[in-house]
């Protein structure tokens, strides 16, 4: 197998689409299927299953895409390795990284890195200290018990040369869930990717959001709230968006990697709605499955933390403000533009929730007035919203 047909077939799974993952990659549909084809019989499996109405991943086919995420990701970081060896070895690397690669190859590279080249500095984003605690004690062959309150993490990742920046994300989960019930949605649905401390948080912002909406207007809503356990959508996952959506569901926050497509799918079917994350996905959403999917999407900040931080850090010399720490960002203002995590400029305002809503809802969660939980061990406490929780749909 090569890159290129690992990269279609992550494309296909993504997207559940032939045609889609041509367009992203700029490559027609028949390679698209031609790599597809080669990857199936250099494998001797089946990896993509095609319907007439749907695309998806055979089962051996979840499992390739999970190694080839990784492997792509690697493909990636030795690029970089290499144009950072020919040249001087001192510098900055900013790093975004998702689950997987930030709790198992992070710590080793940067562990790496910082042995061999001292002078490289790490901007790490969306990577916690049990991220980096989790693959850290892993490599000194030690059991890690995901309590980060434990463990000094400097006994095993070299911190001085990183800085690692997380999202508030409850936050951008909250405004969400208050938008979406301000603007009318009564019956509203959760899908998130696995249940993992960030999914989580995005998740449970939102039941905070949607309880405190409806407690203002006075109402009680629905909510079906559930965990996918992967973070791409599928047959399986599509068929229970399709009886969600059909039981009366207008709105689902589709909260991790892919899984947004199996929502979407579902919600193209009967005209329903879905909330994006990260990002805004506005455009891959309505452009794939309608126009006007999208009523909003929760995001956090990754490009301005990535220029804030390397003006400070490349202009302004100040280094020695950011070694060795993990900051959790969030809000920095009341103008919802400037903070690190906000509401799509996309967002669906109507005259129930208008733009000065939005704003005068940030001002009350900067100066306290709103407060929202970012405990993920319990389920929030609520009053207005009727929340099913499914638990893993896999």
């Amino acid at each position: 197998m090569d890159m290129k047909q690992l990269e279609a077939f992550v494309y296909v799974v993504e997207t559940c689409s032939f045609s889609k993952a041509g367009e992203l990659l700029h490559l027609t549909q028949p390679t698209i299927s031609s790599h597809i084809a080669s990857l199936e019989r250099e494998l001797k499996i089946k990896l993509i299953v095609r319907t007439t109405k749907e695309t998806y991943p055979s089962d051996a086919g979840k499992l390739l895409y999970n190694y080839a995420r990784e492997i792509l990701a690697m493909r990636e970081n030795a690029v970089q390795a290499i144009q950072v060896f020919s040249r001087e070895m001192r510098g900055t690397i900013t790093v975004a990284a998702s689950t997987i690669p930030g709790q198992y190859y992070l710590p080793k590279l940067l562990q790496s890195f910082r042995e061999k080249y001292p002078d490289i500095k790490f901007i790490v984003l969306d990577v916690s200290k049990g991220d980096l605690l989790e693959g850290g004690v892993a490599l000194k062959g030690e059991a890690y018990d995901y309590n980060p309150d434990n463990w000094n993490l400097t006994d095993y990742v070299h911190m001085d040369n990183v800085y690692c920046a997380i999202y508030q994300e409850e936050l951008s989960g909250y405004m969400a869930g208050y938008a979406a019930v301000k603007l009318g949605y009564t019956k509203l649905g959760f899908l998130g990717g696995m249940a993992v401390p960030a999914v989580m948080r995005f998740g449970y912002g939102y039941v905070q959001g949607v309880d405190a909406a409806a407690k203002e207007l006075g109402i009680t809503v629905d909510m079906k709230y559930a965990y996918g356990n992967q973070f791409f959508g599928d047959a399986d996952i599509t068929a229970v968006m399709d009886t969600w959506y059909a039981d009366g569901t207008e709105v689902v926050f589709a909260c991790g990697g892919g899984i947004y497509t199996s929502a979407a799918e579902a919600a193209k079917k009967v005209g329903g709605k879905v909330i994006g994350v990260d990002v805004d996905q506005k455009a891959i959403i309505d452009g794939a499955y309608g126009e006007g999917m999208t009523v909003t999407s929760a995001m956090k900040g990754l490009a301005p933390t990535t220029i804030d931080t390397l003006v400070d850090v490349v202009v302004n010399g100040n280094w020695a403000n950011y070694a060795g720490n993990i900051v959790s960002l969030g809000l920095v203002s009341e103008d919802p533009a400037a903070n690190y995590v906000q509401l799509s400029g996309t967002t669906q305002f109507g005259d129930a929730f208008t733009e000065a809503d939005y704003a005068a809802m940030v001002k009350g969660m900067f100066d306290g007035s709103i407060k929202v939980s970012n405990d993920i061990t319990a389920e929030p406490a609520v009053t207005n919203v009727n929340v099913e929780y499914l638990g893993n749909l896999k």
